[in-house]
């Protein structure tokens, strides 16, 4: 595993003592995904995203001081709305059996369904990027292996 506890110069995110818990920002999340070598970029909402196989998994900062962290998985494959009670049943069974990523069904406007999942952590107290590195490895590893179920469900396809 990629550790992101080596300095990026004086002034950097990952810069100053590991251990040390500092504020969730979006230059420490880019920082440390970057160190671990994925490439994101930032949308029009300053969030951070990037492309896991034929998914998209978003990386957020929520709260009113953006101390919660949100690894939001959009899994590619898409549905016609005749499967979303089939892919209801999977959220639920998937949900019982497993911890991470929570999994839900959302219907777009052009009414196709797709399965996201999300990882949510409270970090108002601060994280050492040690830590953060292992959040969004768990964020990322989980939504990996949620697309990968979803890609042998009947129905799908990617669009």
């Amino acid at each position: 595993m990629a550790s992101p506890e080596l300095e990026d110069g004086p002034d950097g995110p990952l810069a100053g003592h590991p251990q040390t818990l500092r504020p969730l920002t979006g230059a420490l999340i880019a920082a440390v995904l970057t160190n671990r070598g994925y490439a994101v970029a930032e949308d029009a909402a300053g969030d951070l995203v990037g492309r896991w196989a034929e998914s998209l998994i978003w990386f957020h900062r929520r709260g009113a001081d953006g101390e919660l962290l949100q690894v939001r998985t959009v899994t590619g494959h898409r549905f016609g709305i005749e499967h979303v009670p089939a892919l209801y049943a999977f959220c639920n069974a998937w949900n019982h059996d497993r911890l991470w990523p929570k999994v839900f069904v959302h219907v777009a406007d052009d009414g196709l369904a797709q399965i996201c999942g999300e990882v949510i952590t409270d970090l108002e107290r601060g994280v050492t990027p040690h830590q953060l590195d292992q959040l969004l490895d768990c964020g990322i590893s989980t939504g990996c292996q949620l697309a990968a179920e979803v890609g042998r469900l009947p129905g799908g396809s990617v669009r």
